[in-house]
């Protein structure tokens, strides 16, 4: 153990004043090494970056048609900016986050109404599918 002088100078200080001293020295440290931890990740989180990296980007791999009927069911039910974003907004970020080109969505939505049966194919697949899932965690 290193000792110095003034630690044991009587004039100067009593028996534990050193020690008391590194451990409140070591608490304003902590304070401080964590206020700048979550300043950093308050910046990470206002930039956009998340705690959790994804592994790797998602590829959609239904049709662009499914996309198209998630798309509008999404918009209509008004998910986005407490209801505020428009059909273009939303189309143009699916494009981006599953980096597909959706071309002609109006027209897709258009040949979406006209099915004579069926006209929500992708939506009440997965309303089955959570369903189901549903019932399988139920079951265990």
């Amino acid at each position: 153990m290193i000792h110095f002088f003034f630690e044991t100078d009587p004039n100067f200080s009593t028996s534990h004043d050193f020690k008391v001293s590194n451990i409140l020295a070591n608490d304003l440290l902590n304070v401080y090494l964590e206020d700048e931890l979550n300043k950093l990740d308050l910046r990470d989180m206002a930039n956009g970056k998340s705690q959790v990296e994804p592994k790797g980007k998602l590829v959609w791999t239904e049709s662009k048609v499914s996309l198209i009927e998630l798309m509008y069911a999404l918009q209509a039910r008004r998910v986005f900016n407490n209801g505020t974003a428009d059909l273009k907004e939303v189309a143009a970020f699916f494009e981006d986050t599953f980096g597909i080109e959706l071309g002609q969505y109006h027209r897709t939505f258009l040949e979406i109404r006209i099915r004579k049966t069926g006209r929500t194919k992708f939506l009440d697949s997965l309303q089955e599918s959570i369903i189901r899932r549903m019932d399988e965690a139920d079951e265990k």
